[in-house]
């Protein structure tokens, strides 16, 4: 199970760097003047590859995720609600992770009505809910 939980935690890794730098394409997205076409195309090009590399990311850290929680038994009986608020973050990641898909389908529609500072706001949500995964497995507070 070891092995398991490694490759768990580089694949979870991996594709939060994902999560953490498509919302900053979209930052500069939203910030291309009107006009140029050229940095347009050349960042959702950007996007599109980190997005589909993320969809790819995101399926063998799940995959892992519900191997460790079948193999261990966790979040069953009295002490283990932290596993409970960790799936909860899980299920949150995954949401934000196909909002930043729906997004970029939306950018490439030309229909973003949203300014740069709201992704830069939109760019922390991933930050926070990783450090709250974190701290639950690592500290199991319930």
């Amino acid at each position: 199970m070891l092995w398991v939980k490694s490759f768990h935690i580089v694949f979870v890794a991996s594709w939060f760097a994902g999560l953490f730098y498509l919302p900053r394409i979209f930052v500069n997205l939203a910030m291309v003047p009107p006009g140029s076409d050229a940095e347009r195309d050349r960042l959702l090009l950007m996007a599109r590859k980190l997005m589909r590399f993320t969809h790819m990311l995101a399926v063998p850290a799940l995959v892992l995720g519900i191997w460790l929680w079948a193999g261990y038994g966790i979040g069953w009986g009295p002490g283990n609600g932290w596993m409970h608020a960790k799936l909860a973050v899980v299920l949150l990641v995954m949401v934000y992770h196909y909002l930043c898909s729906r997004m970029l389908v939306t950018f490439e529609a030309g229909g973003n009505q949203r300014g740069h500072v709201w992704y830069r706001w939109f760019n922390e949500a991933p930050v926070i809910m990783l450090v709250v995964a974190v701290c639950l497995v690592v500290v199991k507070p319930f």
